[in-house]
């Protein structure tokens, strides 16, 4: 069994990551970690974990993390730098839910997230967590930096066209026009996300400039292998889960006689967790609510020059906690969907 511990408990992505793990074959859960909730049986907080997770909460000096197989970290940026040493020279491998590692230059992580970056010395051993572009590299990490929601939707959406060897769409004129749940922004106290502010509103944010830019574009000119330009607008949307993201890529005159259909099938095939749809289909974020699968449909309207993909995934799984899993299935030689087959929730 591998025994896991989970630092950083009290958000939606930790009671995320117990939901799924508590139900894993291969997995014991050895410790959470929560200063303010020392004590208090996870259960408590969580009744939806009643008969499946029988932890408490332990302070984080208390925690014996150094016996763990591997460390999740569902914590605010820059907790997992200052820790992640330690653990990794005592052989504990580490899976960063925030953007401690994703980010492989120093300068621009500082740009964005506002603080000093205290672990460099680790950034380029860190692998970033997609699996379906990054597979054989996260089998033998030792330090995940795990991909953020959006750039997940936007990576896997763009991924089957900028990895041809040679450009078939405007690379550089890539659109993105992406909505969230709220549960996006966190488990936290914030006028944006209260209900009488966010139920019956839809909005626009970060359009200036918002932190998983740099992070998606990084990950697209690696795929790539060359520069690429994305314009990336997030949206608010009144639900609690789900990620849809519209993208739109301008096709190149010698792709004409493309069949990206065929194509997005092709490069998808044998993906565990990537559905490509039917031709014309619509997916909705209902169709992923609770799994980590992550549905692609294909659009190339009035037989035109702009081809629109269409990604849904639920924020807090592929987009998360799931994809985490994932990762950690493949580190240690396990199935890569073990404890990840959910189905999706509906209605």
């Amino acid at each position: 069994m591998i025994k896991v511990g989970i630092v950083g408990g009290t958000g939606y992505t930790g009671v995320e990551l117990l939901r799924l793990l508590a139900a894993h074959p291969d997995v014991e859960l050895g410790v959470i970690t929560s200063r303010k909730e020392e004590g208090m049986p996870v259960a408590n907080m969580f009744p939806s974990l009643r008969g499946h997770v029988s932890l408490a909460f332990t302070a984080p000096e208390n925690a014996r993390l150094d016996q763990c197989d591997v460390v999740f970290f569902a914590t605010p940026h820059g907790v997992a730098m200052a820790q992640a040493p330690a653990l990794l020279a005592a052989g504990v491998k580490v899976i960063d839910l925030a953007a401690d590692f994703r980010i492989k230059d120093t300068a621009t992580f500082e740009k964005w997230y506002g603080m000093a970056h205290s672990a460099v010395g680790l950034l380029e051993e860190a692998v970033y967590g997609l699996p379906e572009v990054n597979r054989e590299a996260i089998r033998t990490a030792r330090l995940i930096g795990l991909p953020g929601c959006y750039p997940t939707s936007m990576q896997l959406g763009f991924a089957p066209l900028l990895a041809q060897s040679g450009p078939i769409v405007v690379e550089s004129a890539l659109i993105a026009d992406c909505k969230s749940g709220v549960s996006g922004a966190g488990r936290k106290v914030e006028v944006g996300s209260l209900m009488a502010e966010a139920a019956d509103n839809f909005k626009a944010y970060g359009v200036k400039g918002h932190r998983h830019l740099p992070e998606t574009v990084q990950g697209l000119q690696a795929i790539a292998g060359r520069p690429i330009g994305l314009t990336f607008v997030p949206h608010l949307v009144p639900m609690i889960r789900g990620i849809h993201s519209t993208l739109y890529a301008p096709i190149l005159p010698e792709a004409r006689e493309t069949d990206f259909q065929a194509l997005y099938t092709r490069y998808y095939d044998g993906e565990p967790f990537v559905d490509v749809m039917p031709a014309g289909s619509h997916p909705e974020t209902r169709s992923v609510r609770g799994s980590n699968t992550l549905r692609i449909a294909v659009h190339r309207p009035g037989g035109g020059d702009l081809l629109v993909v269409l990604v849904v995934e639920d924020n807090l799984v592929k987009g998360a906690a799931g994809q985490g899993v994932q990762c950690m299935n493949l580190m240690f030689g396990l199935a890569e969907d073990a404890g990840l087959r959910q189905v999706p929730l509906l209605p």
